[in-house]
This record gives structure tokens, C-alpha cells and sequence, in this order.
């Protein structure tokens, strides 16, 4: 079967180390399941990989690709979970199961013809979405979804203001949380970016680091050192940050004077549960949500998609399609 494998890492030039080849059609074993793939998105997490950082490159050579929707050999249409893990071994939680991976990481991704994966990891798919729509969202909306109702405990008449408007995962928050009645503020550094905050639903759009009207009960951080204080000050006492990704630096100015004043709360999310994903398709089929994409491309372009992502020219995702 067609793929495309990362096989090397290269921070300077990390698309000589995409390759398109052919590889073995993954052999059923138990437990697990074999899925079409009908498409699957690009995702910075991918990018990362070729480049070297956070990605053990003994687990190199590995197809890329941590979105992926499909078709089961018995016909379903499918929605594969990206977390790849234990929930027993994580107390309950697979997320905190310490061997969890990502798709793609120490397993076979999506950008091929097939892909195997735990049963417990497909979902069907809403049936409201196409199979290019359904790619975009296992990884950034699940992400956002957690962030959002279960470690932000978010409800309906609540205000969350959303740092970085232009993210994947924080233009998911902004959809989600208005839909689930939240009144939504988001920020950027870039007007067109604002814009689409308010195309997706947020009350109000702001330049990064500007006054709110009022202050929040919850900020979804996923920029990091660029937006940390402000996301400190425009927090109510009590209020939370929850905190994802830290695109711009890991090491901001603490603050603990308002922390500990104000009686904040730093609340780290990663990924989400098989259940969280499952709540993630539920939402959006009920409030018949979409998610935004750029363009849409075959396996034997996805280079042109990487490149549109290293250059910052999209509005939405990269979907990769395998007929």
C-alpha cells in the first residue's frame, strides 16, 4: 500500500524527510481492527516529528498522520480515537496512562491506504460529516473538548476567553464553547484571524494582550509565554487556566503573587479520552458543527499541504485523501 513515512528527522529541512513509498498492508491481529482510510488531516504534531522534537527517533521510520477517518472491513464508517493507550493503567483515565502515545508516534498513522488501530479506538462517524470533515477532528476538537467541560468544568452562562485564535485546537474551543452557551472571547495578532473568531462564534475578538469588557471564569491557553499574563489578569478570583500547548515558550513569568492572591488555578490538559472524543462527535453532530478547512489534497501531495503549514497560508486544515 501507498504511504507517507517519516523516515529521518531534519529541523532545517524536515520535508526531505517525508517520503512517499510503498509499504506492507498491516496484517490483522487481535484486539485490533484494519480501517480504510478515506482521509486523514495534517497536524503540527506531524511537522514536529520530521523535525526532530518530541518524538523518539528510535521509533523512526513510522507513517504520520494523527487524524483519520474511514471504513472497518465490515462496512463501518469510522472515526479513529488518536490516543492509543491503557485507561486502567492511567487510573481510569487513559491520558495519564504513563505509556499512552499518540497516533503516530509509536503507531502506524493515517497518511496510507490502511491503518490498524485497538478496537476501542473507532468511533462511527456523525453522520452528518464527511469523511474529510470527520479528519479534522479527533486531535484538536477531542483536545479542546477536555480542556473546555472536563478539566475547565465549563457550563452554559460562563465566560472563557480563548488565547491564540488561529490555533486548530483553539479555533475547536471557540466553536464548542459557544455552542454549549458560553460567552466566548478570543485574541490574535492578526486581524483576519480575529475575524474568524467571530465567524465561529465568539461574542467578541480582541488584539493579544488587550483589555477584556469584563474578566473570566476560565482562559484555554495553548500559545504560552506571548499570552501568559495576560491570560493571568484577565482571569475572575478563582478562575482557571487551562493549559494545552505552549507554542510560543514554556517559561513565562510565574506571577505566584496573583496566583496564590487571586486563588488561581493552572490546570494542565493533554489529549482525551475515548469517551471525550465520543462527547467531542456527539456535540458536533447536535449543533450541527463543522470544522474548517483549507484545502483538500491526494496522498501524492501532501507535501504541497505540509509546505501551506510551514508557511502560516492557511484557514483552516490540510485534509489528505487516499481513494
Amino acid at each position: 500500500m501507498r504511504a507517507a513515512v517519516a523516515v529521518s528527522q531534519n529541523p532545517n529541512d524536515p520535508l526531505s524527510s517525508l517520503v512517499l513509498k510503498d509499504v506492507p498492508k498491516p496484517e490483522p491481529r487481535a484486539g485490533w481492527v484494519v480501517v480504510k482510510v478515506k482521509a486523514s488531516s495534517v497536524n503540527m504534531h506531524d511537522l514536529w516529528t520530521l523535525r526532530g522534537v518530541g518524538h523518539d527517533p528510535k521509533n523512526i521510520p513510522i507513517i504520520l498522520g494523527c487524524d483519520v477517518a474511514g471504513v472497518t472491513e465490515d462496512g463501518r464508517e469510522v472515526v479513529v480515537h488518536p490516543v492509543i493507550a491503557d485507561a486502567e493503567a492511567g487510573g481510569g483515565d487513559e491520558t495519564l496512562d504513563p505509556n499512552r502515545a499518540l497516533l503516530s508516534e509509536r503507531h502506524d498513522g493515517g497518511f496510507a491506504e490502511y491503518i490498524q488501530v485497538p478496537e476501542h479506538c473507532v468511533i462511527d462517524k456523525p453522520s452528518s460529516l464527511s469523511f474529510e470533515q470527520a479528519a479534522c477532528l479527533p486531535v484538536a476538537w477531542s483536545t479542546a473538548y477536555r480542556m473546555l467541560f472536563t478539566r475547565g468544568e465549563l457550563v452554559a452562562g460562563q465566560k472563557v476567553l480563548v488565547q491564540g485564535a488561529g490555533g486548530g485546537v483553539a479555533s475547536a474551543a471557540i466553536s464548542l464553547a459557544k455552542a454549549a452557551g458560553l460567552t466566548v472571547y478570543a485574541t490574535s495578532r492578526s486581524a483576519e484571524n480575529r475575524q474568524l473568531a467571530l465567524d465561529l462564534g465568539a461574542t467578541a475578538a480582541f488584539e493579544s494582550g488587550a483589555r477584556l469588557p469584563e474578566r473570566v471564569d476560565v482562559v484555554i491557553e495553548t500559545v504560552g509565554e506571548a499570552t501568559w499574563s495576560h491570560s493571568l489578569r484577565c482571569l475572575k478570583p478563582g478562575g482557571a487556566i487551562v493549559i494545552a500547548g505552549a507554542t510560543s515558550g514554556t517559561s513565562p513569568d510565574a506571577d505566584l503573587g496573583r496566583i496564590f492572591y487571586q486563588q488561581l488555578r493552572v490546570i494542565g490538559s493533554t489529549g482525551s479520552t475515548r469517551d471525550e472524543t465520543q462527547a467531542m462527535l456527539d456535540m458536533v453532530e447536535r449543533h450541527g458543527l463543522q470544522p474548517q478547512i483549507d484545502r483538500v489534497l491526494p496522498l501524492d501531495r501532501i507535501h504541497e499541504g505540509f509546505q501551506a503549514m510551514i508557511d502560516g497560508h492557511l484557514a483552516g486544515k490540510v485534509v489528505i485523501t487516499v481513494a
